[in-house]
């Protein structure tokens, strides 16, 4: 096992992701981050860049499944806007809700991509669970206090792995 903290790829956006070429290479399933990966952090629904960002995935020929750690219904709610399923209350950075979504929507273990913004949560838990990672920035600086904790010792992680 290599470094749980490094991602397999890392891009400035979901955006700038070439989804085309990673279905190329064999992938079929993503499982996604909402918060601030697809919009900003806490919003309550989807905004038009998380429709068009799901558009493109599947129109690449991925399988979508929103996993997060919400407690609450908002990201079930989101998942349901956006006509993907959901796994709430993920516990990420443990692996058991990638492997339940993975497990949901049918996806093996080798064509599966963890797709989220944060090292501590997104990464560890894809890389745990032996996926494929990849790390966005976060789409917006504006964030709940807990999570602007973790951004200072994600920096350090990211400049001593260099990613």
């Amino acid at each position: 096992m290599g470094n749980i903290f490094r991602p397999d790829m890392t891009a400035k956006l979901v955006s700038d992701i070439d989804f085309q070429a990673l279905a190329e290479k064999g992938f079929r399933f993503i499982m996604l981050d909402f918060d601030n990966t697809l919009a900003p952090d806490h919003f309550t629904e989807p905004i038009p860049y998380s429709y068009e960002m799901v558009e493109k995935m599947q129109n690449a020929g991925f399988s979508l499944c929103l996993v997060s750690n919400a407690k609450s219904e908002r990201s079930k709610r989101i998942a349901d806007m956006l006509k993907i399923p959901c796994i709430s209350y993920a516990h990420k950075p443990s692996p058991s809700g990638v492997i339940k979504a993975m497990e949901l929507i049918g996806a093996e273990k080798e064509k599966t991509i963890m797709l989220g913004d944060q090292v501590f949560t997104d990464i560890i838990a894809g890389n745990r669970a032996g996926i494929f990672t990849i790390l966005v920035d976060r789409y917006s600086k504006k964030e709940v206090f807990y999570v602007v904790l973790k951004r200072f010792p994600e920096w350090i992680i990211r400049k001593i792995c260099r990613f």
